[in-house]
């Protein structure tokens, strides 16, 4: 089975300690076409959140502040763990990739996302996603 690793993505960084930074995330450094942005805040550190994966939806993991931990399953069996520990880093996650999030040091997730929300994109039992 031929599938989509998930990898990070630098966003470009401009300024300096002084004064701060910037990241931007423009269409030469994105893998698709944004169609909506949400972000996690205030999630306890003892909560898992993810437990899922989409048909559909592909996207990029942010930790504007905080630190994550992000673990990722494809269909092939393949297992990664990503740390997101900065805000100029960004996670890929293609579609049919299960994912689990653990959030430290009151992360702020951000989440670049190809397609609006629909319920219906989501597996929300490994066992589906296996089959799938």
């Amino acid at each position: 089975m031929n599938c989509i690793q998930p990898y990070l993505i630098e966003f470009p960084e401009t300024g300096n300690s002084s004064l701060g930074y910037i990241s931007i995330a423009e269409k030469d450094n994105l893998p698709f076409v944004p169609k909506r942005v949400y972000w996690t805040y205030f999630t306890p550190n003892e909560i898992e959140r993810g437990g899922h994966s989409h048909y559909d939806l592909e996207q990029i993991l942010v930790a504007v502040a905080g630190k994550i931990i992000v673990n990722t399953v494809l269909k092939d069996g393949t297992k990664n763990e990503f740390i997101l520990d900065s805000p100029n880093k960004g996670l890929f996650i293609p579609k049919m990739c299960w994912r689990t999030m653990k959030y430290k040091l009151n992360a702020v997730q951000m989440c670049i996302a190809s397609i609006e929300y629909d319920e219906s994109d989501y597996i929300r039992e490994y066992s589906k996603f296996l089959k799938a």
